[in-house]
């Protein structure tokens, strides 16, 4: 019996071990519960949040994670989203882009052209706005297909003006602040800083193993990311030895 005990106690411990590893000190960092958080976008003029999820629904919430609205805005895969003062800009997995008012949230659709290498393994992951253009990731763990595309609205469409090669393998989410961007990669568990005038890797950083999809940064000194296993991270640039 006594080694039966042992035996037991023994496994507990591992278990409790296991746990402690799978957190990774995760969740002191989760600030909001949203399902299936596929982009995040800081709002500069509310100082607050916005985040596409997978089923079409948008939230808008603090930085502290209070939830604000909830809107379902279509039959939509949302994989990434830009805050503009007056707009939200998200991106659906085929490439378009759609425009949604921030006060009425009347919906545009701008089609994406100029490009039809998108397929299941080669989709669009992610957005951010540089300048008057806006950038969408193609995501692929082939690294000769990771590429940006330089997107602008024209007409009612969403037009490809430029591609750029990046090399980044599972590019799931990305952040422009200051000439540099801010790739997350899923399978990579990585954030790389990728500065846009040299177009090259300036920095990599590895994050907690979570199903990371989306990053943004504030005005404050904050980096959030979202979990496409249904949580909303907040952690400050300098836990992550970033300098902005």
């Amino acid at each position: 019996m006594k080694s039966y005990y042992i035996y037991f106690i023994l496994g507990i411990g591992l278990l409790l071990i296991a746990g402690c590893k799978k957190d990774n000190g995760i969740k002191k960092h989760i600030i909001a519960s949203i399902p299936e958080a596929s982009g995040i976008s800081y709002c500069e003029n509310s100082d607050t949040l916005v985040v596409a999820n997978d089923e079409g629904k948008l939230y808008e919430i603090t930085t502290d994670g209070k939830i604000l609205r909830e809107k379902n805005i279509g039959k939509y895969d949302l994989e990434g989203v830009v805050c503009e003062e007056k707009r939200f800009i998200f991106v659906n997995e085929n490439g378009d882009l759609l425009s949604v008012d921030r006060d009425t949230l009347v919906t545009t659709i701008f089609p994406l052209i100029g490009f039809d290498e998108l397929s299941k393994k080669s989709g669009i992951e992610g957005i951010t706005k540089v300048e008057s253009d806006y950038l969408l990731t193609v995501q692929s763990k082939d690294k000769e297909k990771a590429k940006f595309l330089k997107v602008n609205i024209k007409e009612g469409n969403a037009v490809v003006k430029s591609t750029i090669h990046h090399g980044i393998s599972d590019s799931a989410g990305l952040e422009y602040k200051d000439g540099n961007l801010y790739i997350v990669s899923d399978t990579k568990d990585k954030l790389y800083i990728y500065n846009l005038q040299s177009n090259k890797i300036v920095k990599k950083i590895e994050l907690p193993k979570f199903a990371v999809e989306g990053v943004a940064i504030d005005n404050n000194g904050n980096i959030y990311f979202a979990d496409d296993n249904g949580a909303i991270l907040k952690y400050t640039l300098k836990e992550l030895g970033i300098t902005i």
